[in-house]
């Protein structure tokens, strides 16, 4: 990038006082205008070494101390909010008070509440490197210029639909020239000074399966921004995933221990209902065994999320070729056979989860104990019992979870995001654990039957091991279709502390990590 190039003509009109009366009357208002961008309408592309002949300072110099001047209202050296909002005026540049703020949120490094020169031109130099990156992201002909249909693509990419009028509208808002076509320039220009890099924006914000951990990891990945992935960020939203998801795993063990217990032992015959199920657990193995199993639960985030995320983006490579975003369907395709993948990797653990939860105190030493029992008394096929309706659960749980999310957040863009595509901690947080709610309903069945035939093998009494059919046919049978919901309640009260401790230890962990909240 031409270091000369990231200067907006919102500074047109705004040259070195010498230099504009020097020419007085070559442009309408008395001043001379040089275009600032290579190639761009007309001119000459302005060298970033270029001096201005009265004073000898660089005049790309100039221009950016002028551009600075003008919104710094007050003339104490620096540009707060306020200044902004009177100094863009009157370069005939509307932003709302809440863009405003970002954008000097976004530049302040000393954090005075204000910009020094220094760090308004970092701004503006960082600001067009992420502007880039988007408009070559939109850019899906690789020709130079933006057209309504790319914008609706793009969108469509996100899960967001408009019709073409809507796509014209946001066209014509920066199209300068009437060509019905954006070229970099007008991008540039049109965002230099605001601060939302809209579409990327929605990635950014309705981040959930990185943040929402409630216990089940069959979520579809989220996407990351090409700006995410440049910097090195998408590994630092991953590592504060993984330690949300810890803290919120070992909040709610409790209830996940219960959930299994029900899930396997409770029938028609034995009710165990939430209180006893507690009181059970306590009297046999103290307040320490409702905990069983939440080692090894925290243990498999780690080599889970790193091998769905890299299967992830194999997946999206070869189904969506040079495409950076994949639609919705092919996000599930790619999201659900990441997910198998990595259970499948995993898949031992989880076994061992579940016998360690059965497990009565004293019963295995700890994981490798319960390990070294498994591997001599069952063999190596014990480890992957469970495993075809575990693998079938996620096309429901994975598609639901999206459907519903994608719905919601749809609905929110289109009905409320006026200023940004932020939608706030409590819109993320309800749109999360509704959308993991219905996942978890649909596919909830199949979860309880995995449970059981991972128990199974746990009591050898020389009996037939039930088959996953067969199981199916038994639970109805004997209880009733309400038998496929056991355990259901304690999973269900664990979603909300689940979601909402995971959130807040994600965000905090993202601040010591250096991520910036925009």
């Amino acid at each position: 990038m031409q270091q000369g190039s990231f200067v907006s003509p919102l500074l047109s009109g705004v040259c070195c006082e010498c230099r504009s009366e020097e020419h007085e009357g070559s442009h309408p208002g008395g001043v001379r205008t040089t275009s600032m961008h290579p190639g761009g309408h007309g001119g000459e592309p302005c060298p970033a070494a270029h001096t201005c002949e009265t004073c000898g300072g660089a005049e790309q110099e100039h221009r950016l101390k002028v551009l600075f001047q003008i919104l710094d209202v007050n003339g104490d050296g620096g540009i707060c909010v306020n200044d902004l909002t009177i100094g863009l005026k009157k370069l005939g540049v509307h932003r709302t008070e809440h863009e405003l703020k970002k954008i000097v949120k976004a530049g302040d490094k000393d954090l005075d509440g204000q910009l020094d020169f220094e760090e308004f031109v970092h701004y503006l130099r960082d600001h067009e490197k992420k502007l880039r990156l988007v408009f070559k992201s939109l850019d899906k002909k690789n020709d130079g210029h933006i057209d309504s249909q790319e914008i609706m693509q793009s969108l469509r990419d996100l899960g967001v639909h408009i019709s073409e009028q809507q796509a014209e509208k946001i066209l014509k808002s920066m199209d300068k020239n009437g060509t019905m076509t954006i070229d970099w320039s007008e991008w540039r220009d049109y965002h230099l000074l605001h601060p939302a890099d809209n579409i990327p924006e929605i990635i950014l914000y309705w981040k959930h399966s990185t943040i929402f951990d409630v216990g089940e990891s069959l979520m579809v990945p989220d996407e990351f921004t090409a700006e995410e992935k440049d910097t090195g960020m998408w590994w630092r939203h991953l590592v504060a995933g993984g330690g949300a998801g810890a803290v919120s795993r070992t909040c709610t063990a409790p209830l996940d221990r219960l959930k299994v217990l029900m899930q396997v032992h409770a029938s028609r015959c034995n009710t165990m209902c939430i209180t006893g199920g507690f009181s059970q657990m306590i009297r046999e193995g103290g307040v320490r065994s409702l905990w069983r199993g939440n080692g090894i639960n925290v243990l498999k985030i780690a080599p889970e999320s790193a091998i769905k995320f890299m299967a992830y983006e194999q997946i999206k490579r070869i189904i969506g070729s040079n495409q950076e975003r994949l639609g919705i369907l092919e996000r599930l395709v790619a999201g659900s056979l990441a997910g198998a993948i990595a259970q499948s990797s995993i898949y031992p653990m989880e076994v061992l989860k579940t016998r360690l939860a059965l497990g009565r105190t004293g019963q295995y030493t700890g994981i490798a104990g319960c390990f070294k029992h498994i591997l001599q008394k069952e063999g190596l096929g014990a480890f992957y019992k469970g495993y075809v309706p575990n693998m079938l659960g996620i096309i429901p749980y994975a598609g639901i979870d999206l459907a519903v999310y994608e719905t919601l957040k749809n609905s929110w863009l289109q009905r409320f995001a006026t200023d940004s595509a932020d939608p706030g901690v409590f819109v993320l947080l309800a749109c999360g654990t509704m959308s993991s709610t219905c996942g978890q309903l649909a596919s909830y069945p199949l979860a309880l039957v995995r449970t059981r035939m991972q128990a199974q093998a746990a009591s050898l009494d020389g009996g037939p091991q039930m088959t996953m059919s067969g199981l199916f046919r038994h639970i109805v049978r004997t209880e009733g279709a309400t038998g496929l919901y056991r355990g259901l309640a304690p999973n269900f009260m664990k979603v909300i502390p689940a979601v909402s401790i995971s959130y807040v230890v994600y965000e905090n962990l993202k601040a010591t990590l250096g991520v910036q909240s925009r």
